[in-house]
């Protein structure tokens, strides 16, 4: 009797692991599916402009951190005639995704109601049972002539060293803080590569040198920007995202800042810089 009830407990606890196991797995599966879902809802909104897709791919209570846009899905679906009017579409340069977050770098095309013919943006959508539940992005218009010659969304786009992804979430953090909130400076060499930095923005030239030069710039005309506040760090594998709050032109900033890193170091960089409007269209805040 002692062996029966012996093993059915260690059957039991088996059915149990496996259960556990199946439901890790399901949940995992679903983590994978992401990319493909938010690729979905993003093409039902810039390339369908359809309604019952925008109803199947994002959630009914929607919430919306663009300053311009009302929260809901109900601004979404009126804002669908606007853009099959204008044809606006999208490039996606770079799909990234951090657990329920995912993350587009894309331009949109015949994008006035964003602000220009051509914007750069980046695009960060937390997934939340399958549907995109919450969107923030910062948008700036594309740039013909840069000091670097590259454009702002040009430039590697493969993701590698998926077991760094937490290590180089980290070194980027430290960037920040260290670099970019002015703590420490004379570390710059710590994060970033003096072999190679491709640089993205289409004011700062390629290398440090060009960083410098561009800061030295900014510092002599008093117009310096400062970064005050990091809400959040996405990454995955060789690329990190940041976003950050801060001031320059006198003005409330957004920066959105991303990264790729190679053996530990940064070598390229993409931003876009959008400023807070004072004014917005929902109470959610724009971070």
């Amino acid at each position: 009797m002692k062996k029966r009830i012996v093993t059915a407990v260690g059957f039991t606890t088996l059915l149990s692991c496996i259960s556990t196991l199946q439901g890790q797995i399901k949940t995992d599966t679903n983590m994978e599916n992401l990319k493909t879902i938010a690729q979905k809802a993003q093409d039902a909104f810039f390339t369908d402009y359809n309604e019952e897709g925008v109803k199947t791919y994002f959630a009914a209570n929607y919430i919306q951190h663009n300053p311009q846009v009302p929260t809901g899905i109900e601004p979404v679906l009126g804002f669908l005639p606007v853009l099959k009017e204008a044809n606006t579409r999208y490039t996606n340069h770079r799909l990234l995704q951090d657990g329920e977050y995912v993350i587009f770098h894309n331009s949109y095309h015949n994008a006035d109601a964003f602000g220009a013919k051509e914007v750069v943006a980046f695009d960060v959508w937390r997934m939340e049972d399958g549907k995109v539940a919450e969107h923030w992005d910062n948008l700036t218009p594309k740039v013909d002539i840069t000091a670097s010659g590259r454009s702002q969304v040009d430039g590697v786009t493969e993701i590698t060293d998926l077991e760094k992804t937490n290590s180089n979430k980290k070194i980027v953090t430290n960037f920040v803080n260290d670099i970019l909130f002015g703590k420490a400076p004379e570390k710059v060499t710590d994060y970033v590569s003096t072999a190679e930095y491709f640089q993205h923005n289409p004011m700062i030239k390629d290398g440090l040198e060009g960083l410098n030069e561009a800061i030295s710039y900014l510092v002599s005309q008093n117009n310096m920007f400062q970064y005050q506040k990091l809400h959040k760090v996405f990454g995955e594998g060789n690329f990190v995202l940041t976003v950050s709050e801060g001031s320059w032109h006198g003005k409330r900033q957004a920066f959105y800042d991303l990264f790729r890193l190679k053996n530990d170091k940064i070598v390229e960089h993409w931003d876009v810089i959008q400023e807070v409007p004072e004014q917005m269209a929902h109470t959610n805040g724009k971070f």
